[in-house]
């Protein structure tokens, strides 16, 4: 009876011992499993020229985090998933792309085929016009009607080159300067400026700088000039130049105006007026102004051309090219009305009297003639402001990206009647720089 217990006893001493040893077991177990196994070396790399890239399958090694053995799968072509798709436990791997793949996907395509026209729409009366819709215009290019897929009546900032005349008599210089000091009240403090002056050759002042700022005030007081002296009777030559005048002939050459001149010929010197050149030096420092602002040329001068060395077409075309306008006042004698008129019109190998009509036309800019000091300090303000204040159209061509030919241009306004004018560029030139709608930046 005693030995029947004992044996008893020994037996159930025996399986809890067991029953430890099962469950040390299955804790070591579990310890194992927590930490995965590493997979196994390949011996050999793949044979990827036996794979054509999207079609082929590639082995792929799966890392099973339940503590099984890694195995080989085969995979089936499929599009690349992304992290989020990736399941728990699985570990997305992917071969390096070659290096031709990584140039194509550093490349950035941006399309260059927008066209963007700021215009201005006036009544018979020459009243800006407001109120217009993206359904109230249309835009034609090369005849053939384009999808405007940008429109705004936004006011935009300005990147202003300014060019100041001072090849003017001195008369008019002295109004002209008494008028400058009205210029920064033009313009806000978002819009910048850059200064030019021409006489003989265009001369930068002042690179772009707030409107506001001390700077651009201190370089216009720098931008007013004497003028030139006016020609009058007797300066260069003719009966009063000379006091020894017997028989039409001046016979003491020592009071002739031109030495050695002895018959009395009027010989009026070449006036030089560099207006090319100087539009020409201000569209330069424009082409490189920030996207998202309006580029402008603002000339203020009597209009005169004589002397350049840029031709006045092949200016027009770079501005066409880099989307700048000219805007301006004209002062001196060709604001007059009727010396103004007079002065658009030119005899062939003389002097141009006025050019600026041809260029605010070609660009969709807009004059204001005055001759007084308080009809020039109101230009001012007037022409800046409609210039900020124009619509804005985008449309992406239907032409050839870059063909090298120019491409005529019209904006038509519907439905408000023949008594408008539209004040748009003519037409432009294909350019490869990037032109599409963002904001502006502040001028440093």
């Amino acid at each position: 009876m005693l030995g029947a217990q004992v044996a008893q006893a020994g037996q159930t001493s025996a399986q809890t011992q067991a029953g430890q040893a099962s469950v040390g077991q299955t804790q070591a177990a579990l310890v194992q499993q927590a930490i995965p196994d590493a997979p196994n070396p390949h011996a050999s790399l793949p044979n990827l020229e036996s794979v054509t890239p999207g079609q082929g399958a590639v082995p792929t090694t799966v890392i099973d985090t339940t503590g099984s053995a890694p195995a080989t799968v085969t995979a089936a072509p499929q599009p690349a998933a992304s992290a989020a798709q990736v399941g728990v436990g699985q570990a997305m791997t992917a071969a390096p792309p070659p290096e031709e793949d990584v140039k194509a996907e550093a490349t950035l395509h941006v399309q260059v085929n927008y066209v963007e026209v700021p215009f201005s729409v006036k009544d018979s009366k020459g009243n800006y016009v407001a109120g217009l819709t993206k359904n109230d215009v249309e835009v034609v290019e090369n005849g053939q009607l384009q999808n405007i897929v940008y429109f705004t009546p936004d006011a935009h900032a300005l990147s202003v080159a300014l060019v100041v005349d001072q090849s003017m008599t001195y008369d008019n210089m002295i109004r002209l300067n008494d008028a400058l000091g009205a210029l920064p009240d033009a313009f806000t403090k978002y819009d910048e400026v850059a200064l030019f002056t021409y006489n003989n050759g265009p001369r930068m002042v002042t690179d772009f700088t707030g409107a506001q700022s001390a700077r651009l005030a201190q370089a216009i007081s720098v931008s007013k000039g004497a003028g030139r002296d006016t020609l009058m009777a007797g300066s260069l030559s003719g009966p009063l130049a000379q006091t020894t005048v017997i028989n039409n002939e001046n016979f003491d050459p020592n009071t002739a105006a031109v030495r050695g001149q002895t018959g009395i010929q009027l010989v009026t010197p070449r006036e030089v007026h560099t207006l090319n050149d100087a539009i020409l030096e201000a569209a330069k420092a424009l082409s490189s102004r920030p996207l998202g602002r309006r580029r402008v040329i603002y000339v203020i001068s009597d209009g005169k051309e004589y002397g350049s060395v840029a031709k006045t077409k092949d200016v027009i075309k770079y501005l066409q090219t880099n989307n700048i306008e000219v805007d301006g006042t004209v002062v001196g004698d060709s604001a007059l009305p009727v010396v103004g008129f007079l002065d658009r019109m030119s005899l062939p190998l003389t002097m141009h009297d006025d050019i600026l009509p041809q260029y605010a036309k070609a660009t969709g800019g807009n004059f204001d003639a005055e001759f007084r000091i308080g009809g020039i300090e109101r230009s001012f303000a007037k022409i800046a402001s409609e210039v900020r204040n124009r619509y804005t159209l985008g449309y992406h061509t239907h032409e050839p990206l870059i063909d090298g030919k120019y491409r005529t241009l019209e904006v038509r306004v519907l439905n408000h009647g023949n008594d408008l004018s539209v004040l748009a560029k003519q037409g432009y030139w294909p350019s490869p720089l990037e032109m599409r709608p963002r904001p502006a930046a502040m001028p440093q």
